[in-house]
């Protein structure tokens, strides 16, 4: 596996930022239902509803999008590294190494 391969700032806070949106949106929700309703309970549901479906929408757009060049040589380099060990297994080559 290459160690070269770091993930970017962008890439570690992606979850963080998915996380964020989907807040903003459930407490726009959850303000809007209790100002219409004045129910507390309501505007609780509302909120809960609306984080958990913002949160599974936005993780289903975010992995609908065309991986990198780096992430598809990594992809590949992950299924030679797979092909290698299940040929030495099937060898019956599966002594640990190193020791």
């Amino acid at each position: 596996m290459n160690q070269g391969l770091q993930p970017t700032r962008r890439d570690r806070f992606l979850p963080v930022e998915l996380l964020g949106i989907s807040a903003g949106l459930a407490v726009f929700v959850g303000l809007i239902v209790l100002v219409a309703t004045r129910e507390f309970v309501l505007a609780g549901v509302g909120l809960g509803v609306t984080f958990i479906v913002t949160v599974v929408l936005l993780a289903l757009f975010a992995l609908a999008f065309k991986p990198t060049e780096a992430e598809v040589e990594d992809i590949h380099e992950q299924d030679a590294e797979a092909r290698a060990k299940a040929q030495a297994r099937a060898e019956g080559d599966d002594r640990p190494r190193g020791h």
